[in-house]
């Protein structure tokens, strides 16, 4: 059984799932991941909901909740898990490249070089915005690309946790917008 709750952010509607025990997606529902990872379910007041809309009253508060509610992903493939991994490593206020991600990972393996496009596609597979701070990476040239809550979310996340975005620029076309 897959249950909902909806929560009301500063950004508008975002749709939490659960399979009764752990968080299965957060996603805002104007993005464009929305319909991808939100199915039907059942409005149902669980534990990990009250746990996550606590860690998401903190985050919209802008102050670095400190926690990271239970979640479980079911279609982890073992890259998917090191990005995983190297995102949840980026601290609140702080943004890394597709690219920083990639070298990381291509460290942990003793490869040369790994591919920042192959860290986009596994980085764009999550379910879970905002817990698994995929908002925090951004290009290597200041381009805030590929980002399924949209865009100017993304900018908005950034400010929030007091990254000088000044620095950082929206493409003007591409499939990340």
């Amino acid at each position: 059984m897959i249950y909902k709750q909806i929560y009301q952010s500063p950004l508008g509607e975002i749709t939490l799932t659960s399979d009764g025990e752990y968080l299965t997606a957060l996603c805002f529902k104007q993005g464009k991941d929305y319909e991808r990872y939100i199915s039907k379910g059942q409005f149902q007041n669980l534990p990990i909901f009250d746990e996550t809309i606590k860690w998401l009253d903190i985050y919209f508060q802008g102050k670095d909740p400190g926690f990271i509610p239970k979640y479980k992903r079911n279609d982890l493939t073992p890259f998917r898990q090191a990005v995983i991994e190297e995102m949840l490593k980026i601290p609140y206020g702080q943004t890394v490249t597709y690219n920083d991600i990639a070298k990381a990972i291509a460290k942990k393996r003793g490869l040369k070089s790994m591919s920042a496009q192959a860290v986009g596609g596994a980085v764009g597979w999550n379910p879970l915005c905002l817990i698994i701070p995929c908002h925090r990476v951004v290009g290597s040239h200041g381009n805030l690309t590929g980002y399924g809550g949209g865009i100017a979310n993304k900018l908005k996340l950034l400010e929030l946790e007091g990254v000088k975005v000044e620095k950082y620029y929206i493409p003007k076309k591409g499939t990340a917008l």
